[in-house]
This record gives structure tokens, sequence and C-alpha cells, in this order.
């Protein structure tokens, strides 16, 4: 664990360049993010990993709405390629410190596929962008979802959600 922290810190450091002008979204910045994420039970002991890409569009410089699709693909004990994903929107409120931009928000969407019951889901969200250029960064998300079929389901449903996590790379333009 040690070294994956020494290794993470000496991405971030030679990532930085000397002199950032404008590392920040700016009002109508669009966004693309790459990613690979994991998924775990909120005991962590159940655990997969998947992809996903999200396109968001700038209100203003904190605020972004977009969609979000993740994928993932897993293989069973008779070798059989099963596959799940999920589509959701989100919001997002940035707080911009010059390169660093942590964020807060909101997804809801809907979970289908081979191994897993077609559902809902919604949920809170949070992560942390570091700008490596003006507008290319690194992305660490942690997304809490709980998953419903009818709005009377909400209540019930909330502590028995997952949780997904990913490090990524995006891009404003």
């Amino acid at each position: 664990m040690r070294i994956n922290t020494y290794l993470a810190c000496a991405l971030f450091a030679g990532l930085s360049p000397l002199s950032v002008a404008q590392a920040a979204p700016a009002a109508g910045d669009r966004e693309i993010t790459i990613q690979g994420l994991g998924t775990s039970d909120k005991d962590f002991d159940n655990n997969s990993f998947s992809a996903s890409g999200s396109y968001g569009w700038f209100m203003n410089d904190q605020a972004e709405w977009g969609i979000r699709q993740s994928i993932a693909i897993s293989e069973t004990e008779e070798d059989n390629l099963r596959s799940s994903a999920s589509t959701r929107l989100f919001y997002d409120w940035h707080f911009v410190t010059d390169r660093w931009a942590p964020y807060v928000g909101a997804s809801v969407g809907y979970i289908y596929g081979d191994n897993t019951k077609e559902t809902f889901s919604a949920g809170p969200e949070v992560g942390l962008k570091y700008y490596v250029m003006d507008k290319t960064f690194v992305n660490f998300s942690a997304e809490y979802q709980f998953l419903f079929e009818d709005s009377d389901d909400i209540d019930d449903t909330f502590d028995d959600g997952a949780i997904f996590y990913g490090l990524g790379v995006g891009f404003n333009f």
C-alpha cells in the first residue's frame, strides 16, 4: 500500500507543469473523461472492474451537467462472458483552486445487462480533478449508488447501495 502511495505522488509530481496559466474549466466548456472503475459492495466484499466515460457541459465555471456511460464485462466459472452497464445523468459543483478542482454532485440513471437486475439508480458523488495542463486533468471519483424500481423503494434501499470509484483522465475543450 505504501508503494502505491509513493507511485501516485510521483505521478502527480512528474505530471505537474512548472506554470499553469488557466488550469480550470470555463463557462461553455465541454468535457470528456475516460476512466477505469472499481465496484464494491458497502463492505468491500464483492469487487469488480469496468470502464466509464462521460460527456459534460459547464453552465458556468463551477456547475457541470452531463451523461456517464459505464460497462463491465466479467467471465463466470463456466467461461460465460457476462456484461452489465449503466447510463447516468449527473450534476457536479466544482470548487476550483489553482490546479485542484474538488467537486460534489449527484447522479440518476438506469442499470442493465446480464449481471444485474435492470433497475434505476441514484446517489451522491464526490471527486477531485488535478489539472496537469490548462485543459487536461487526472480525475478521481467516487459514487454511492442505491437501486430502486420506483419511488416507494427509495427509503428502503438507500442503505443497500454500492460504491463505484475510479481513476482516469479528462479534457476540457
